[in-house]
């Protein structure tokens, strides 16, 4: 799209965040866990690190791929990292994008774990080949 473009005519560097973002908003819904529930019990993801290593430029009206993977995650699935790979249409893969995060409760405002059902559900998430359990 054109307002993804930057003064290079290349997609802008925010715009791969973007299609991270939304691409962990789609495996989250497919997981269970849509903007309804999340509201419900107060309680939302937060990235505490996000991390883009750019591979290879993406150009005006190209189609692309984003991958998720869970590549770190507690056992209760309360803190996590997710990698994403943004593939050209040819499979040429043109980013790596690593986020850091957990649960908040949105009230008090604190780090929490989802309910242990939303948490299994969470844990569904492909895991990457490298997948590491945390502490």
């Amino acid at each position: 799209m054109w307002s993804h473009l930057d003064a290079n005519m290349h997609m802008r560097h925010s715009a791969y965040a973007d299609f991270a973002a939304q691409a962990r908003l789609e495996i989250l819904e497919e997981m269970g866990l849509d903007m309804k529930v999340f509201q419900k019990l107060h309680i939302g993801p937060i990235l505490f690190r996000e991390e883009t290593t750019y591979l290879r430029e993406i150009g005006a009206n190209e189609t692309i791929t984003v991958t998720t993977e869970l590549s770190k995650a507690r056992k209760d699935g309360s803190r996590w990292s997710i990698r994403h790979e943004i593939f050209k249409k040819d499979g040429i893969k043109a980013a790596v994008i690593v986020v850091d995060g957990a649960w908040m409760d949105v009230l008090k405002r604190k780090l929490t774990a989802l309910p242990d059902e939303l948490a299994e559900h969470f844990m569904q998430i492909k895991r990457s080949a490298d997948f590491e359990e945390i502490a």
